[in-house]
């Protein structure tokens, strides 16, 4: 009997690029600021650039905190749909600056600001990150033939378990930042200057363990909720010439990955540590691959072509068998841990807010993702929901906007 049987009574469990592994390191060649400012107030003040070649919130070094929310469009007119994602961008702007907000309102008028976070908006580390899925480009809006090349809607892939109410979007909004509570501020922003044309369709909130939880001269990521280390080995995000072939289109944008994918951790937390390790193909308290010491050590498949040292199917093996046939296929990952509660049987509902950017899909994250398909790990993890999404470059100036060029 396969262990999946065992465990769910032959239901079936998802399988995906489960492991956030690669997250940008800190410390690396134009790198953003550190993620956590150790002074509060500093804290509030950071502050990240709205306008530029690429959107913010990409190769940005993760903030503690996210929000990661999927729109469908309701409108009926496509120039308030356009008017719609300007205004993303208007309050994105004004939101990652900073600003004096005014509580009160005369009359009985609706107050302008929510005062979530008191009379003053700061900055807090915010970025405000605007896609677009391949939904938006049907025959509602007369956009099809602007439909960016590599967008298609996610498919199905072997042991997914997608739920329909979780998947897809027209529009895409990543919130980022220092503060839950700047992130709930942003997105109550935004959904009401877009109401009556973007609806909420489905929302995850993710979160990074502190950055000092782990003494050490070398901190490139954090845990994920398998106790694993996630983002050992993600591409140089100072290196340009490296992001221009795996991140970024030709126009600078660059195409969003995101998959919500539980992990079934009753389960996992039964399984001796080297199970575990064996799975992953590393260490689970230095990171380090197996048979070596230090986490960035490389793993030096060469020296191990039976799998005697790290497994052939184990999942770092598999995610990235660093040949020069597979490096082009490299995806640049941005993910965080999510928790919302138990489900109908009383287990909890947690696990990995898969973010990753590539600048095509099906000649990235695809492959990829076929390598996995069946791997040891889809015993324990089942991806749920997410989309892909075109992101669009960053607003030139202050009078151009996210996805002008899809509109005008």
């Amino acid at each position: 009997m396969r262990r999946r049987q065992f465990l769910t009574g032959g239901a079936a469990l998802g399988a995906g690029v489960a492991l956030d592994r690669l997250a940008a390191r800190p410390g690396a060649a134009g790198a953003a600021p550190p993620a956590a400012a150790t002074d509060p107030a500093a804290e509030l003040q950071r502050r990240f650039a709205f306008d530029g070649p690429h959107q913010a919130g990409v190769l940005t070094e993760r903030q503690p905190h996210a929000i990661v929310v999927a729109f469908d469009a309701i409108t009926s007119s496509p120039a308030e749909l356009a008017e719609g994602v300007r205004q993303l961008t208007v309050r994105g702007r004004a939101l990652t600056a900073g600003y004096d907000a005014l509580l009160g309102a005369p009359g009985d008028g609706p107050t302008p600001d929510s005062g979530v976070v008191g009379p003053t908006v700061t900055p807090g580390g915010l970025t405000v990150t605007i896609g677009v899925g391949a939904s938006l480009f049907d025959g509602r809006y007369g956009l099809a033939r602007r439909r960016p090349a590599a967008l298609t809607a996610m498919p199905v892939f072997p042991d997914d378990a997608l739920v329909a109410a979780e998947t897809h979007g027209d529009v895409l909004l990543q919130l980022c930042g220092d503060t839950e509570d700047g992130l709930i501020h942003a997105l109550r922003d935004l959904m009401r200057a877009t109401r009556g044309v973007l609806a909420a369709r489905w929302k995850v909130e993710g979160f990074l363990p502190p950055p000092s939880r782990e003494a050490g001269p070398h901190q490139p990521a954090g845990r994920n909720l398998l106790g694993f280390k996630d983002g050992t080995g993600n591409p140089d995000t100072g290196d340009g010439g490296l992001m221009d072939r795996l991140v970024w289109d030709g126009a600078g944008g660059t195409y969003a990955v995101v998959r919500t994918i539980r992990n079934r951790v009753e389960f996992w937390d039964r399984v001796g540590r080297s199970e575990q390790e064996l799975m992953i193909g590393r260490l689970k308290d230095t990171g380090a691959p197996l048979g070596r010491r230090r986490e960035l050590d490389d793993p030096d498949y060469a020296s191990d072509p039976k799998g005697d040292r790290i497994p052939l199917d184990a999942h770092m093996r598999l995610a990235r068998p660093r040949t020069p046939a597979t490096e082009g296929e490299r995806i640049l990952r941005r993910g965080y841990n999510y928790s919302r509660g138990i489900d109908e049987a009383g287990q909890l509902d947690m696990g990995l807010l898969f973010i990753a950017y590539n600048r095509d899909p099906a000649r990235q994250f695809e492959i990829v993702q076929g390598r996995l398909a069946g791997e040891p790990l889809v015993d324990y993890v089942v991806p749920t929901g997410g989309g892909y999404f075109y992101l669009p470059p960053g607003a030139r100036d202050a009078e151009d906007w996210v996805g002008s060029g899809l509109f005008t």
